[in-house]
């Protein structure tokens, strides 16, 4: 299981150090992402991706669950009306759940592109003062190495939040 590591730096040059430095302790380079408010040069470092900026993944999953749940109700309803060929009723209800399933997370992630992502809500006011966010996707038994490491050469970076899980496909 990972776990992301949130680390808001003062600057890109203490971004890059700890970047370096996380390199050096074995991290890759596709764990690191590094967000900051347009106008600042992320060239030397890691930038994070769509799937860590957006809120495209938590508005696949809830649009997953909304559609699928639609089109069992859909199917149901269908059934209970007599719409359905007679014999094959549990397999159009199954089919409704599962295209209204895809047909959800498909539209609802379309959706939730253009939305900033929930998790850095909090982080915000750091990013719009200059700041660098600097996240890392770690195992979960390096996260005390990981935190020490860069807390012990670089005390002025917080560390803000341990997430407990992180999306699996991004």
């Amino acid at each position: 299981m990972k776990r992301r590591l949130y680390f808001v730096l003062p600057d890109t040059i203490t971004a890059e150090t700890v970047h370096n430095e996380l390199l050096l302790s074995r991290i890759p380079e596709k764990q690191m992402h590094a967000i900051a408010r347009d106008g600042i040069d992320l060239t030397d470092l890691p930038q994070a991706n769509l799937f860590q900026t957006s809120d495209v993944v938590h508005g696949a999953q809830l649009g997953f669950i909304i559609g699928g749940f639609s089109g069992v109700l859909a199917g149901s309803l269908a059934a209970m009306m007599g719409w359905l060929v007679s014999g094959l009723e549990v397999w159009s209800v199954t089919s409704l759940a599962v295209g209204g399933a895809f047909l959800g997370a498909w539209t609802s992630s379309m959706v939730a592109v253009n939305i900033p992502n929930t998790r850095l809500k909090s982080f915000q006011r750091a990013i719009e003062s200059g700041q660098i966010l600097f996240c890392v996707d770690i195992p979960a038994s390096q996260v005390d190495d990981i935190s020490d490491l860069v807390r012990r050469h670089h005390p002025e970076a917080d560390l803000y939040d341990v997430e407990p899980t992180i999306p699996a496909f991004p």
